[in-house]
């Protein structure tokens, strides 16, 4: 019988430089898509997904992300007393209860396989989800828990994975394609980031894994890859090498780079769409500037 994935890996130890000066004091993955931060719709998608366990790898200054899943005792009580139970509910749905939520400093910026070697001891002999924050999926089955059903099957190591343009390559882990069954695909290697033209496929790793313990003997040997870092993909690949199956997984959903000023605007502005309270009106100050764009030309 398989083990069932119960426990997650949130690498949030990043500086978010591209987000400066916000993230001077504000910890990038708090940072909000129209009321909700990053980090909220990550932890949504994997309580889905049957998640029990949440492991944060963070690093200095990120004492707000902590307490954001902390109890606000006199902020609900100031809501309880003003009889805003509709806000209450929405609070206490970010509170993580004892025992439930672990975290996990990286000393120095290692790379995303070093940072996920970081929790090595909260996983033990078990598979284990490893989610990035960044990429946020807007899908009606949330992204991770498509994940869970594919692996339940497989077994083994997965990776979520999109097609890119050629352009684009060069900015993901590639795999190297064995079987393209559809939304399913088994891999024969993954390429870290390759240079333009020697991509062997299109189809790029996103922020969502389901790894087996041999992973993280893999990045016990602390191997620096791609730009001197040490690459989630190459442990990936070498338990690949050692024998196991690795699988990337074509999600349905679409997917937004948070990472990037672009991406995070892209983001905002669909799921405020997406809402019933904002879509009126948003889409009406959108139509407006469209208008009023096309009349200056």
């Amino acid at each position: 019988m398989r083990r069932k994935v119960t426990k997650a890996i949130f690498p949030v130890a990043g500086l978010g430089t591209r987000f400066l000066p916000a993230t001077k004091s504000v910890p990038k993955e708090i940072m909000t898509l129209v009321d909700r931060p990053l980090v909220q719709y990550a932890i949504d998608e994997a309580r889905a997904a049957g998640i029990k366990e949440f492991i944060f790898v963070t690093s200095r200054g990120k004492s707000a992300l902590e307490d954001y899943f902390d109890n606000a005792p006199q902020l609900e009580q100031e809501l309880r007393r003003k009889g805003k139970n509709d806000l209450l509910e929405i609070l206490k749905s970010t509170n993580m209860d004892s025992g439930e939520i672990a975290y996990m400093r990286q000393a120095k910026p290692l790379g995303l396989g070093h940072a996920v070697w970081c929790a090595r001891r909260f996983i033990a002999k078990e598979p284990f989800a490893v989610i990035l924050p960044d990429d946020v999926i807007a899908a009606d089955k949330p992204c991770l828990q498509q994940m869970v059903e594919a692996f339940e099957e497989t077994g083994h190591n997965m990776v979520a994975a999109m097609d890119v343009p050629d352009t684009k390559t060069s900015s993901y882990g590639i795999l190297d394609v064995k079987e393209d069954m559809g939304r399913v695909v088994s891999t024969k290697g993954m390429v870290e980031k390759p240079g333009p033209g020697s991509a062997p496929s299109n189809l790029a790793v996103i922020g969502r894994y389901i790894l087996t313990p041999t992973v993280l003997k893999k990045l016990d040997k602390k191997q620096s890859g791609a730009g001197g870092e040490i690459q989630l993909t190459d442990a990936i690949d070498g338990a690949r090498a050692d024998g196991e199956e690795v699988y990337g997984f074509r999600f349905e959903g679409q997917r937004f780079d948070c990472g990037s000023k672009a991406g995070f605007l892209q983001a905002t502005v669909a799921f405020a769409l997406a809402r019933d309270d904002l879509r009126d009106e948003l889409w009406t100050y959108i139509s407006d500037m469209l208008n009023a764009s096309k009349a200056a030309q």
